[in-house]
């Protein structure tokens, strides 16, 4: 199944990690040398090679050339009393070979190799499950958690996803029975289950989990591989998974709910300490309290994300910010206040030289003109927007604000073609078809030509529009 995606709230400030945190280093089982020795099928190949190059062979050894690798390695876990490593290597090729059946021919699943058809895997199974055996019969869980810890790790491929997911499980288990490491793998598995959990859909459970991974790293030192405290690692999943559950909550209606949740992922944000996150979970603060019909709340969260991404130069976040700024204003009828906000923005944009920034701004203000009739600025602040966007090469943002352009331009072009259809006389009604013929721009009110002066299509006429060149070379 697929992470949860927010409704309402932006999906693109709730990117969940793309794998796992590393709470060890991880490591790697050596090829299995006895097993390995020949990955022929063919008896007669086999026989054959064996009589050249390998003499007093004994009947085991020579049966060992001659198994499968999956036997081989089956056969040798048995011979040395590894029964659980067995049965648990065996289990989980019966439920790989399910689960192909189950999604039939065609499937993902159908077209790759079966697990004991994959040696390296073999090799990585047969080193850590004998390794956790021998540890578990010694007491020393610890042992066993890390052993079967790397196999999760190691199985991170979308398509062995199952058999991580199946490690991090018996870790899971495993880490209830340590005594000696003051609850340390214990935070860990809750942590890694919490992540399955949400990357399932099941969010409530995935929360549960997470708030004891934090719960269990307060006051601790403890870091992952990487050098992340295990604490801010649990805020930072505890901020992502409140947002998540505020956005099920005002697709709902429940706005006060969804503020109260809010509030705890901003507090968890802080605790992160990266001011990004912060500003985004006061962005997304501000969005429930503008949906609550809080406005003056929302405004003044506004600007304290505003305040947030200003010196971290956060295009992303600073136009979501400012459009919603722009949003709250203009249902209010505050135009004035709106255009002053916008070119705040715009001005802030150019001395940090954040181009895109510079870009929505001039579409914010673009649109706002747009929509209140004044399609010259609009025009002035589309054009602006397009030559910016030019220095990006984004070619979508390019399209994008050329198409914006063109929109200021039909409505600009409006004006003056409906004065001449009200007119309703033979001068207006040529420079009509005069324009039709050669699509330039509209020509002079009619009114101020002389009634017997010919005009005809081949005459110039003087524009009211300059436009801008929308070549994206």
């Amino acid at each position: 199944m697929s992470r949860v995606k927010a409704n309402v709230l932006p999906q693109e400030i709730l990117q969940s990690p793309g794998e796992h945190p590393r709470f060890i280093k991880q490591t790697l089982g050596p090829s299995l040398d006895f097993a390995r020795i020949h990955l022929i099928k063919d008896k007669d190949v086999i026989d054959d090679y064996l009589a050249k190059n390998i003499k007093g062979l004994s009947k085991q050894e020579a049966a060992a050339n001659r198994n499968s690798y999956k036997k081989n390695i089956c056969i040798d876990m048995l011979r040395q009393g590894y029964h659980k490593s067995f049965s648990e290597l065996f289990s989980l090729i019966e439920k790989w070979n399910a689960l192909r059946e189950a999604a039939g021919p065609g499937s993902a699943i159908w077209q790759q190799k079966s697990l004991e058809e994959q040696p390296d895997k073999l090799d990585q199974l047969y080193h850590f499950l004998t390794r956790a055996e021998a540890a578990q019969r010694a007491g020393h869980y610890e042992e066993v958690y890390d052993n079967q810890l790397n196999l999760a790790y190691y199985f991170n491929d979308p398509e062995d996803k199952w058999l991580s997911n199946y490690f991090h499980e018996q870790c899971f288990n495993t880490a209830k029975l340590i005594t000696t490491d003051i609850r340390k793998r214990e935070a860990q598995a809750h942590a890694n289950m919490g992540l399955i959990k949400e990357e399932q859909g099941h969010v409530l459970k995935a929360a549960e989990y997470y708030e004891t991974f934090y719960d269990l790293t307060v006051g601790s030192t403890w870091k992952d591989v990487t050098g992340h405290t295990y604490n801010s690692l649990a805020s930072e999943y505890l901020w992502r998974i409140y947002t998540l559950l505020a956005d099920k909550m005002l697709e709902n209606k429940e706005h006060q709910q969804a503020i109260k949740t809010l509030k705890k992922a901003l507090k968890m944000a802080k605790n992160v300490g990266e001011m990004k996150i912060q500003g985004e979970a006061t962005y997304c603060l501000s969005l429930a309290y503008y949906f609550a019909g809080e406005y003056q709340k929302a405004l003044s969260t506004l600007d304290t994300s505003v305040k947030i991404f200003t010196p971290l130069c956060e295009s992303a976040g600073l136009s979501r910010a400012y459009a919603a700024i722009a949003k709250i204003l203009v249902s209010q009828g505050k135009a004035a206040e709106t255009m002053k906000h916008l070119e705040e923005f715009m001005k802030a944009a150019e001395n940090a030289h954040l181009s895109q920034s510079q870009v929505d701004a001039c579409v914010l203000l673009g649109n706002i003109y747009n929509e209140r009739g004044s399609y010259n600025e609009a025009c002035e602040y589309f054009s602006r927007a397009y030559e910016t966007a030019k220095t990006l090469n984004n070619l979508p943002l390019v399209d994008e604000t050329k198409a914006y352009c063109g929109i200021a331009k039909a409505h600009k072009l409006m004006v003056p073609f409906n004065s001449h259809i009200e007119a309703e006389d033979l001068i207006s009604l040529k420079y009509l078809l005069a324009w039709k013929e050669n699509r330039s721009d509209m020509c002079t009110d009619p009114l101020t030509v002389e009634p017997d002066k010919e005009t005809s299509a081949s005459e110039p006429c003087e524009p009211l529009l300059e436009t801008p060149d929308l070549d994206p070379s």
